[in-house]
């Protein structure tokens, strides 16, 4: 798809797109402990969360193609453009900048190897990591990080 495609699509609210957004399972654990990773090592703020049970997650989920029941794929929206996967995780460690920018060599991983492995993780990511009771929502001081 065409860079910023979403904003000629009339079922994708309007959203500000200034950032690197990262659309994720608002009830997964894993995920949940991902946002808080990268809030604990990312001070700069550079990147925003979206959990993609949100009106605008869904939506973005459906302009995307994606199963927006089945949330088992990260997403990174950057520049207009759609990352997802292992190559959307890997991207969004390599931001945090400092020594995470060591995730970079799992670049080297090819994509028939990479995605098959980030499948297996989303497959079972709440049987082994669990699930919320509820959506992983922000903390007064988180707020202006979240869509």
């Amino acid at each position: 798809m065409e860079r910023y495609s979403y904003r000629a699509d009339e079922t994708v609210p309007e959203f500000e797109d200034d950032h690197p957004i990262m659309v994720f399972d608002g009830y997964c654990g894993l995920c949940s402990g991902f946002i808080d990773f990268i809030l604990k090592h990312d001070p700069e703020g550079t990147l925003k969360f979206l959990p993609a049970q949100s009106e605008l997650g869904e939506a973005l989920f459906t302009h995307y193609g994606l199963k927006s029941s089945d949330y088992d794929t990260v997403l990174l929206i950057e520049d207009g453009r759609l990352y997802t996967k292992m190559k959307a995780s890997l991207k969004i460690i390599v931001s945090i900048g400092g020594i995470w920018r060591l995730a970079a060599m799992g670049y080297i991983l090819p994509r028939f190897l990479a995605n098959p492995l980030y499948d297996l993780i989303a497959r079972n990511r709440i049987k082994w990591f669990g699930a919320r009771k509820t959506c992983r929502l922000p903390t007064a001081q988180e707020k202006a990080r979240f869509l």
